[in-house]
């Protein structure tokens, strides 16, 4: 099993917008410098809690500053931005990281973006696809392009002079693209299906029940065959919110303190599923009522954390309920105690996950 990392973020209001950009940068390059794989950071214009505006400009001022994990957008909002623009920042984000670039999208989930944007009432689903397309199509295709569609347009015919380089949008250095990925949170996703069969690979949210996210394989598989290639575990990301400390007890007292950023991650985004009508994502059975689903009770279900030791047999535990996957991807989260946030990170990598694979070769 391999490591990787996995952050919104979300961070207590009225925090330095500045200490959070900056402890959000040490943990990649932390999560570098450690051996994770590939690391992912999502992006939110209208939320002061995950104030990170642009996964692709945040992921620009790491290029320098790691060395070999790769780094993807988790997600980019597609509805939210004109394929275009999408198309060639990517490009350009590709060559910057020398190859090191994994492309994640998806319709976007937070109310307030949708309608800032102006598409709350649109079909997104909809406009996600085509905007995907569309940028695959400006990555596949020749100026001066002509891809028209029910959102958007593109061409360059009124205005190219390829002999001096006018109206090309140049394409990733990964070709025919970088690998995309696609976050699934719904139980049963269709989306996850259609993912599949496009060459896509799943990215397990890291807010959803043990039971929800066993969903996601058996249609994985199911768009695998219809793309007609083999499902391959390996290819399964699956996120989940750890913490480590050198002890259960210290462990505890981090991830249930009052301030805890534990607490505060699932009781924000709690309060923002209910508001979208999606809170099954945190219930053990769907005909739990709302009202029974507290902060408390999903951070007792859904948060991992005690010593090395602890944690290795409640991931051991998670496997065996949901099956193989191949990339454990962990959830980052505000540091309450930087040297606290730190460590765990540290013995996720050190401690943990040797432990962790020995189990799984037994």
């Amino acid at each position: 099993m391999k490591l990787g990392f996995f952050t919104m973020p979300l961070h207590p209001l009225g925090k330095d917008w500045r200490q959070c950009l900056r402890e959000d940068r040490e943990a990649f390059i932390l999560a570098d410098e450690l051996g994770f794989v590939e690391g992912y950071v999502g992006e939110h214009v209208t939320d002061a809690a995950e104030n990170i505006p642009s996964c692709i400009t945040f992921i620009a001022t790491l290029v320098d500053a790691t060395k070999r994990i790769k780094l993807g957008t988790g997600t980019v909002n597609m509805p939210n931005n004109h394929p275009a623009a999408v198309a060639s920042n990517l490009a350009m984000l590709d060559h910057l990281l020398d190859g090191r670039f994994i492309f994640g999208i998806s319709p976007g989930g937070l109310l307030s973006d949708a309608e800032v944007f102006g598409n709350l009432n649109a079909n997104r689903n909809e406009m996600f696809v085509e905007a995907i397309n569309q940028v695959l199509g400006i990555w596949t295709g020749e100026p001066p392009y002509n891809i028209k569609g029910k959102y958007w347009t593109i061409t360059t015919e009124r205005t190219l002079r390829a002999d001096i380089g006018q109206g090309v949008i140049l394409k990733p250095l990964q070709k025919p693209h970088p690998p995309i990925v696609v976050t699934v949170v719904a139980p049963y996703s269709q989306g996850v299906t259609e993912a599949a069969s496009r060459g896509w690979e799943p990215i397990s949210a890291n807010f959803l029940m043990p039971a929800w996210v066993k969903t996601h394989w058996p249609k994985y598989v199911e768009g695998c065959e219809k793309g007609g290639r083999p499902a391959d575990p390996a290819n399964w990301r699956v996120g989940r919110s750890i913490f480590v400390a050198d002890t259960d007890a210290k462990a505890r007292e981090y991830v249930m303190a009052p301030n805890s950023p534990y607490r505060l991650y699932f009781g924000n985004l709690l309060t923002k599923l209910k508001m979208a009508g999606r809170a099954e994502a945190f219930k053990g059975d769907r005909s739990m009522p709302d009202d029974a689903v507290t902060p408390e009770y999903v951070v007792d279900k859904l948060a991992i954390y005690g010593s090395p030791e602890r944690v290795v047999e409640k991931l051991l535990a998670f496997r065996e309920e949901i099956g193989d996957f191949g990339t454990l991807l962990y959830a980052g989260k505000d540091w309450l105690d930087r040297d606290m946030g730190r460590r765990s990170m540290v013995l996720m990598a050190e401690k943990v996950l040797p432990k962790l694979n020995a189990a799984i070769g037994k």
